[in-house]
């Protein structure tokens, strides 16, 4: 712990009472908001940040195609850069969902000369409500249509932590 801000530490210290308390996955503190999402496609996962610091981590499903920038509507590819979360969707088919702000300007422009419709759409969001396959079982294969796919339960977290106009910045 040497050396670690001192918000790191306390957060640490929480998790670590949780820990002891029994539960398998500590819960995150109802209040404690993240002020950037990063997801790295190559890793599989989403980490909520507040001051640069990793407040907790989730595995996710991407698109079957997940290398590489989206570039138009059905090619399964989750997009890459900068972007906003700017809509909460609480009555989505996938449990519930945080739009990402897809397509950007540079994402249209792209499109248009390529003379493609560039999709939209491209949530962060939970299992469908028709899956008949466990969640943990889903997680393990890329089945978006270039969504960013969690838990339920993990959505739940992620919906209390993360307010419209968080930035997410998607990595290759």
């Amino acid at each position: 712990m040497i050396g670690m801000k001192l918000p790191s530490a306390l957060l640490l210290f929480s998790f670590a009472l949780l820990w002891v308390g029994g539960w398998t996955t500590p819960v995150l503190a109802a209040d404690l908001k993240a002020d950037l999402v990063v997801v790295e496609k190559s890793q599989r996962r989403l980490y909520l940040l507040r001051d640069g610091e990793p407040i907790r981590s989730y595995r996710v499903a991407l698109g079957p195609r997940p290398w590489g920038h989206k570039q138009h509507a059905g090619d399964d590819r989750t997009p890459e850069g900068w972007y906003i979360l700017d809509l909460k969707k609480a009555d989505s088919e996938f449990y519930r969902a945080i739009r990402i702000s897809y397509p950007n300007l540079m994402d249209r422009v792209r499109a248009e000369q390529a003379g493609l419709d560039p999709g939209g759409a491209i949530m962060i969001h939970g299992q469908p409500a028709n899956s008949e396959q466990p969640p943990e079982l889903a997680q393990l294969f890329n089945w978006t249509s270039g969504c960013i796919a969690v838990t339920n339960e993990e959505m739940d977290e992620i919906w209390a932590a993360v307010d419209v106009g968080t930035p997410i910045h998607i990595k290759p």
